[in-house]
């Protein structure tokens, strides 16, 4: 990973991003975020983030860093599809994850 920017809310470990002192990559609250959930829902969906103000620090390392998080998506997108290809899941499995995806969805 090339040398990107960190704050007090943003991290790098494991070769990634995550929310400072927590096990919550970046990258699945800034796809939250993108689909419209405010920071009050995000901390209610990830209550192990500890504040309010620390789901609030994230997303503005986020929009403050706009080329470095397209950069970083794209590199984690990479390394999905490595792992899918180097690790296929079981047929059902992938269908399981789909219709507990939508379900989720679904529920306010």
């Amino acid at each position: 990973m090339p040398e990107w920017p960190t704050n007090q809310y943003v991290e790098i470990r494991n070769g990634g991003y995550y929310v400072a002192g927590t096990r919550i990559g970046l990258d699945v609250l800034i796809h939250d975020f993108r689909r419209g959930k405010s920071a009050e829902e995000l901390f209610k969906s990830y209550p192990s983030m500890g504040s309010l103000a620390r789901v609030y620090g994230a997303i503005t390392f986020v929009l403050e860093h706009p080329d470095v998080i397209e950069e970083y998506l794209k590199e984690m997108e990479r390394t999905w599809e490595e792992i899918e290809r180097t690790h296929p899941l079981p047929p059902g499995t992938v269908e399981k994850f789909r219709r507990w995806k939508e379900e989720k969805a679904s529920k306010p």
